[in-house]
């Protein structure tokens, strides 16, 4: 059966009327209009300087070279234009740079090629509504969804549970700077508190899995509450902060479910789309397909479970991600 896929909704525009003040249709004078132009035409110049600098190799126009022409000082004509140029060039500098080590950490981690980077987050979150078919009859309940609205081909990556703690997981993401968000429980991650601190302290969210991951509507909705107030209570002594998101154990709920978790301070309920494992990928969709905004699934799981490594499944997901084009965005930025 065909699922229906949400689509992009932002915050409605304000659209009262408002009151312009009308303007002369005096055209400006020619002075005016050579002047517009001569300042356009050295901002181009500059943009195009400064890029044409980033680019060229070693040597090629540094500054100081015999032949070269003299730096204005401060306060001389010229000597802003310098200050312009300099700083975009720095810029584009950092840009290749972090790039270059991108690509060295995508050759020693065994990716075929770096991950592509997303863009920048929206200026306004989407608008964030229940996907058709997963509803209760309850209302005004956190939304329950598998795919974030968006155009963009960004894609969003989620840890499970938090079994196991390899070390070498957080080493390989920080360096390929791969952004992912954690729905934790206690039962698991109370082994070992400070690995998912320094999770955190490498800027990944740490959300909510519940305390003891049970089957959540076999539960009355007082044991409902404890399992996912108790986790919030936990995330907050622990991380110091209480999460916004949750996501129930196996991806069942009812309606109980989510007013236990709107009681808890939850405000969404962030399903998947797809789930990645060492040897393959799973998908809830009828195409087997990645699509804009889709939220992947994989769980924290080492050899004695699965058929790899941790590092083996980001390999894996990851390859799928980069080759039909995506890039891995923060779930938060856009949620």
């Amino acid at each position: 059966m065909q699922l229906v896929r949400q689509t992009e909704q932002m915050t409605p525009r304000d659209d009262r009327p408002r009151r312009t003040r009308l303007r002369s249709a005096r055209p400006p004078s020619g002075r005016s209009l050579r002047a517009r132009h001569l300042r356009r035409s050295v901002g181009a110049a500059l943009l195009v300087a400064a890029l044409g600098a980033a680019c060229a190799g070693p040597g090629d126009g540094a500054g100081g070279a015999p032949g070269s022409p003299a730096r204005p000082a401060a306060g001389q004509p010229g000597s802003q234009a310098q200050g312009a140029s300099g700083a975009l060039n720095a810029y584009v500098s950092k840009l290749r740079e972090r790039r270059a080590a991108r690509a060295l950490a995508a050759k020693r981690w065994g990716l075929d090629r770096p991950p592509l980077e997303a863009p920048a987050p929206p200026a306004v979150k989407p608008t964030i509504t229940t996907r058709k078919g997963f509803e209760t009859d309850g209302e005004g309940l956190p939304p329950v969804f598998t795919t974030v609205p968006t155009k963009e081909k960004v894609v969003f990556l989620t840890i499970d549970d938090g079994s196991e703690k390899d070390p070498e997981l957080l080493r390989m993401m920080s360096e390929l700077g791969i952004p992912y968000s954690a729905f934790l429980s206690d039962y698991l991650v109370k082994e070992d508190y400070g690995y998912f601190r320094k999770m955190q302290d490498a800027g990944v969210a740490l959300h909510n899995h519940t305390l003891n991951h049970r089957y959540m509507p076999k539960l009355s909705y007082a044991e409902q509450k404890r399992e996912i107030c108790g986790m919030q209570d936990t995330i907050e002594k622990k991380y110091g902060k209480r999460p916004p998101l949750f996501r129930p154990p196996y991806g069942n709920y009812d309606e109980d479910t989510l007013r236990a978790a709107q009681k808890c301070g939850v405000k969404a309920v962030p399903l998947w789309a797809a789930e990645a494992f060492p040897d393959r990928m799973e998908w809830r969709e009828w195409d087997r397909d990645l699509h804009p905004g889709d939220i992947v699934l994989t769980h924290f799981r080492g050899k004695g479970e699965w058929k790899g490594s941790m590092p083996d499944m980001i390999r894996r997901v990851m390859k799928t991600i980069t080759d039909k084009g995506y890039a891995v965005a923060k779930l938060e930025d856009y949620v």
